[in-house]
């Protein structure tokens, strides 16, 4: 047994103190990690069907073989190890804004790290997804231009509940329209949210992609007594 809790790394950022933990949690007799901004969890080990259901939930949308996809966000790393443990994919860049989340990550400080530093597929790359996705240049730095065949977020809580107030664009039309703009024909957008659907986002995503529908994914939290759930969008290009 670990001790019960441990700070395993922090930082300041622009918004809000970042902080990497692991407790040992008696009602599940495990290691649990967390990363928390300020007082707010972004990701627990505890609960993680949703984080890999953005990830599946984009893959199965998806014919052949030899994909290139994206990940908005690393947190914990299981969304990208969802994408990595699907055979077709040729090549996974993980985005993140805080070098301290990839720093982590590649320092073994995460248990996923391990796996996705050792896999040739996989780039973890430090950056603003929401400022690349604006970008005419696109979301490879090191490929201006690339288009990908599944993108699939994970940063914000929701599309109204946000980590900053520049990730607000994304959200509008506009945004939806240049993220599209990274995509193959065909393409598929995944996201997560922590919400229940919203019908207004739903309309958005319509308004610029096709075969749109909010799934709503369900599991068991033996600590609130109930089943929690959260959202994934799904949509493709046109």
């Amino acid at each position: 047994m670990s001790a019960r809790l441990q700070e395993l790394g922090w930082r300041q950022t622009p918004m809000g103190v970042i902080s990497l933990r692991r407790r040992w949690d008696p009602m599940f007799k495990t290691d649990v990690y967390e990363v928390k901004l300020d007082d707010d969890f972004l990701m627990s080990s505890l609960f993680t069907v949703a984080e890999e259901a953005v990830a599946d939930l984009a893959l199965a949308e998806l014919d052949g073989t030899g994909f290139d996809v994206v990940v908005g966000g690393l947190g914990l790393g299981f969304t990208a190890l969802t994408v990595l443990a699907d055979e077709r994919v040729a090549s996974l860049l993980v985005i993140d804004a805080l070098s301290d989340v990839i720093a982590w990550h590649e320092q073994g400080l995460i248990p996923a790290g391990t796996t996705l530093t050792a896999d040739p597929r996989c780039r973890l790359a430090e950056g603003d997804f929401f400022a690349r996705c604006a970008s005419p240049d696109g979301l490879d730095p090191h490929r201006p231009g690339r288009r990908f065949h599944a993108i699939v977020v994970d940063i914000d809580h929701s599309p109204s509940h946000l980590l900053h107030p520049s990730h607000a664009g994304f959200y509008e039309p506009a945004g939806l329209r240049r993220l599209a703009e990274h995509l193959h024909p065909g393409g598929v957008f995944t996201l997560w949210s922590n919400d229940p659907p919203d019908e207004q986002f739903t309309a958005r995503l319509a308004g610029v992609f096709r075969d749109v529908r909010a799934e709503v994914v369900s599991f068991p939290n033996p600590l609130q007594e109930r089943e929690s759930t959260n959202t994934v969008y799904v949509a493709r290009r046109r």
